[in-house]
């Protein structure tokens, strides 16, 4: 993605009246009273051990500077109340006032395997902080009269051909202030490109891509532009773009763990990254590099920042030689193609905004595992850097780098630090969460609540990333690793939404949206709609085609949600917004109509084949014979557990309630190894449990559906079996017999659900038993209706003391799972 947020909290920013980068000051609230002095208290214990002011000592930290004590120790608290909450690891910062870095610190680990600690040398990939040096390069030449930023880019790679039938030359000013028109990712070298394509190829393959915008019409974010001014550099100085950027721009600044190559002195400190998803945990990033590298590929610590953010201070001057002139950065800082008097937007290469009544200048940074911000007021002389170790968490380096910039000011003027950057949220009571469980106003203004595991969150109905909401007195908050801020008020049945009030005005309206009535499970998708829905991409970038809201959906990279305009049958639009604005997607579909790829924003997606068709049983073959695995299981023992257990009293859970169906697979072939283990249909539980089944049945009725149970107590030495037949790459999917599973212990059940007036069963996002990121019970994909027959099983379940397990939406643990002993009994065995 390389950059998301290149202006700090741009997704539900809290730009309130308390916090001075808002859009005024105001009075504190009771909440915030006295609360910088309680911070400041507990905050010490937080501060990093460091070495001497001004430079990286053998602890790879800086200490803070004596007027700056309060600062570090107030925003060490907070750096590590927002790791702690959000689950992230390494997190280094830096900040600066003028020539000294004032305090610099890392927390977490930098390796959590090798516990090596997080520290202010702790190397990162920096996303499109890259794009500064690049554009750097280029202004040195143009200082010297060897590049011209306002002449067409063809005078210097002739071979560049996008269609253009403008008729107006796109210039290296355009490009690098996204005023070009370009599409935002070149066909080849794009962000999802793990085929190492270099530098010229990724170029190339912009000859023919339809121009978005005519030139300096409006701005459009383009990481293709920058790989253009990168390849010019390349061609018109003959070297490797990475090496002359380092010698131009890197060694004068005397950023020696800075490169635009994985260098091996460079990336032996580099922070282990991490990724997720909606529907999954952390994993491990990817390491391989752009093609186009000039947009986002540089790797560098805070420190090297630090240097950088001073030289520009020093007009330029860097520790090993001037890199710019004055008035060169002066003129980068302009905001470009925008009105007389603007204080904002895009410079060159630089994000323009006026905060606190002065320049605040900056950029964003994302790349796979990683989240950057640089930003810095030149007229105070003062700059924070900070970056994670986890991806999408760019809002968190924001909103930090807000707070530092804000606290440094008030330590520059003598006065106490304020209080509103500093607070945080409180977690959602579980029964609030529950009850809150709904679907807000209409349109763009309307928001979709779900209570999932005691937490409540928000998915916006316009499109957007689905958020987690805390709370602050009455008052529920939007905080999450992807946005902060958004502010609603229960009022009744209905949410009020406060809006965002300007300096001096009279305080906004607050909206009110609406509850809905619940109106049952959501129609059907038209046909034509339902060989798109899937996954197409790669592994460490998915993107999900689905349906919400009676539209079809684009989820891409990860965490950004649009709704699609459809433009004809196979061609459907992005939204006038966000990262791919004015861009379009179009299916290739094979004979039977099911899409097999799909060229989104210019770059082809290829469908990935997950799990199983509708109806369908998903199979694995065995790694090894399953009669070898019966009698192995058969002869081994469970595992040996020492306390005391309730005594066990399984029992037949239609005997409680005959109306409930059955579909036990395991006393079939029908099943994930194609194997028989029951020697009858018969499904047993621990009395509580299976009365909590009985009784969760009775209440779906209301909706117009029942259970149908899959399976129920199973025998240990089937858990051995299905284990060891298991590959390792889908162990995520059974239970390690030397643990045992809840199964084992008579207190967890499969299940589905079935229509009582057609007795079939429901059709869900992915099959029973599938193997399948689609068996996740948070997975994204697929329909409206798919979703809320999942949740609506949740929601029964739930409500009788079950939980899900978080690999697999058909799988619930009852409450008391702990309370029973692991068994091993046939089900012959349990009939005598």
């Amino acid at each position: 993605m390389i950059t998301r947020y290149i202006f700090g909290l741009v997704t539900g920013g809290d730009r309130s009246a308390r916090s001075r980068f808002g859009t005024s000051s105001g009075g504190r609230t009771r909440l915030q009273r006295g609360l910088v002095s309680a911070v400041l208290a507990a905050a010490a214990a937080c501060a990093p051990d460091a070495g001497g002011a001004g430079s990286a000592g053998p602890g790879a930290a800086v200490e803070p500077r004596a007027d700056y004590a309060e600062v570090a120790a107030a925003l060490s608290s907070m750096v590590e109340r927002e790791r702690e909450q959000k689950g992230l690891e390494a997190f280094s910062i830096a900040l600066v006032d003028r020539d000294d870095v004032v305090w610099a610190a890392g927390f977490g680990a930098q390796d959590p395997e090798r516990g090596i600690p997080a520290s202010a040398e702790t190397v990162y990939r920096v996303g499109s902080v890259s794009k500064l040096f690049t554009d750097i390069a280029v202004m040195q030449l143009v200082e010297r009269g060897e590049l011209d930023l306002d002449v067409p880019v063809r005078d210097y790679v002739p071979d560049f051909a996008p269609e253009n039938p403008t008729g107006t030359g796109i210039t290296l000013r355009q490009l690098m202030s996204h005023r070009s028109g370009l599409i935002r990712e070149p066909p080849a070298g794009h962000y999802f490109d793990d085929t190492d394509t270099d530098l010229a190829a990724t170029v190339a393959s912009l000859n023919g891509t339809p121009q978005i915008y005519p030139p300096t019409a409006r701005a459009k974010y383009s990481n293709a532009g920058i790989a253009v001014v990168g390849y010019t550099l390349e061609v018109t100085r003959g070297e490797p773009f990475a090496d002359y950027v380092r010698r131009a721009v890197l060694e004068p600044l005397a950023m020696t763990s800075s490169a635009f190559t994985p260098e091996p002195e460079v990336v032996d400190d580099l922070a282990r990254a991490y990724m997720w998803g909606f529907d999954r945990g952390l994993f491990d990033a990817p390491t391989f590099e752009l093609g186009m590298a000039p947009a986002g590929s540089m790797y560098s610590t805070v420190l090297d920042l630090s240097r950088f953010m001073s030289a520009l201070f020093r007009g330029g001057e860097g520790e090993n030689g001037r890199i710019l002139q004055p008035e060169t950065l002066e003129s980068m800082w302009a905001p470009q193609f925008a009105a007389e008097g603007a204080t904002s937007g895009y410079g060159v290469g630089f994000a323009v905004q006026e905060r606190a009544g002065q320049r605040w200048l900056g950029h964003g940074g994302a790349i796979y595992g990683f989240s950057t911000q640089l930003a810095f007021l030149p007229e105070s002389g003062i700059g924070v850097v900070a970056v994670s170790a986890v991806d999408g968490t760019n809002t968190v380096t924001g909103r930090v780098a807000d707070a530092a910039l804000e606290l440094m000011l008030a330590a520059k003027a003598g006065g106490p630090l304020p209080e509103a950057p500093l607070l945080g949220t409180d977690p959602i009571d579980p029964a609030l969460a529950l009850e809150l469980e709904g679907v807000y106003g209409e349109g763009d203004d309307g928001v979709e609540l779900d209570a999932r595991g005691g937490r409540l969150a928000l998915t916006p109905l316009r499109g957007g990333a689905t958020l987690d909401v805390r709370t602050r007195g009455d008052t529920l908050i939007v905080d999450d690793r992807l946005a902060f801020g958004a502010r609603y008020l229960r009022d009744g049945n209905d949410l009020l939404a406060p809006g965002d009030t300007p300096a001096n005005a009279p305080e906004a309206e607050p909206r009110r949206l609406a509850r809905r009535p619940e109106t049952g499970p959501p129609p059907q998708i038209p046909g034509r709609w339902a060989g798109l829905i899937g996954e197409y991409g790669w592994d460490h970038n998915v993107l999900y085609i689905l349906e919400r809201e009676g539209r079809l959906h684009a989820l891409i990279e990860w965490f950004f949600l649009y709704p699609l305009e459809e433009v004809s049958r196979d061609v459907f639009a992005f939204p006038d917004r966000g990262l791919y604005h004015g861009e379009r997607l179009a299916f290739t579909r094979d004979a039977e109509g099911r899409a097999i790829a799909v060229e989104a924003a210019s770059v082809r997606f290829a469908r990935r084949e997950v799990g199983t068709e509708a109806g369908g049983t998903f199979r694995i073959d065995p790694v090894r014979p399953v009669e070898d695995l019966r009698a192995e299981a058969l002869a081994a023992s469970p595992p040996t557990e020492t306390g005391s257990f309730r005594e066990s009293e399984l029992v037949e859970v239609t005997s409680l309630e005959p109306g409930i169906r059955l579909d036990v697979r395991y006393a079939t072939t029908n099943n994930f190894m194609s194997s028989v283990f029951y020697d009858e249909p018969r499904v047993f539980l621990q009395r509580p449990a299976a009365e909590a089944v009985a009784r969760a049945h009775r209440a779906l009725a209301e909706d117009g559906y029942g259970l149908l149970l899959h399976d129920g107590y199973r025998p240990w030495y089937v858990t051995k079996m299905f284990w060891d037949a298991t590959p390792e790459s889908d162990k995520i999917f059974v239970a390690d017999p030397t643990s045992g599973s809840r199964h084992n212990r008579g207190s967890a059940i499969d299940l589905n659900l079935f229509d009582l007036a057609t007795g079939e069963p429901v059709d869900m996002v992915g099959t029973y038993d599938e193997f399948s990121p689609r068996s996740f019970p948070n997975y994204p994909g697929g329909t409206s209706r798919q979703r809320w027959l999942r949740e609506l099983l949740r929601w029964a379940m739930e409500a009788e003391g079950f939980t899900v397990y978080e690999a697999e939406w058909w799988h619930f643990d009852h409450e008391d799972w702990r309370s029973y002993a692991i068994q091993n009994a046939t089900f012959d065995e349990l009939r005598r």
